[in-house]
């Protein structure tokens, strides 16, 4: 019966003081946090791409973009083409294909003649007529 006693103390003092030691366990630093937290947002990436990924989360970058394949550079670029035809179009796909800013799109006779209406704005007679044929030119 002593030694019932003796284990039912034991294992109270057990259960008392262990909450207590578990609050002095040490918490995970900052760096482990942030670890747990980037692996899970790193899940379904392997190779190059979860080390890239791995490296700007840990330092507190955003992640690199991930790399479009040529099908989705196609469709996003098809997209954005709508409305442009024949050359103008070719050489805004070819260029948002490679990656490359789009050429300026060219004004219409009515936007340049807009444009140069509002330039030519204080100039009268043959000053304007003279402005108004090399902006309408070029």
């Amino acid at each position: 019966m002593k030694k019932m006693l003796a284990l039912a103390i034991i294992g109270a003092f057990a259960v008392a003081v262990s909450p207590a030691f578990a609050a002095d366990a040490p918490a995970a630093n900052p760096q482990q946090e942030r670890m747990k937290a980037c692996n899970a947002k790193a899940e379904g990436k392997k190779g190059d791409e979860r080390k890239a990924f791995m490296s700007a989360c840990l330092s507190g970058k955003d992640a690199p973009p991930a790399k479009m394949t040529q099908q989705e550079k196609m469709t996003a670029c098809n997209a954005t083409a709508e409305g442009k035809k024949g050359d103008e179009r070719k050489a805004f796909m070819s260029a948002c294909l490679s990656g490359k800013d789009a050429p300026p799109a060219k004004m219409t006779q009515q936007e340049k003649m807009t444009a140069c209406n509002a330039k030519a704005e204080g100039k009268a007679g043959d000053e304007r007529k003279a402005f108004m044929s090399t902006c309408l030119k070029g």
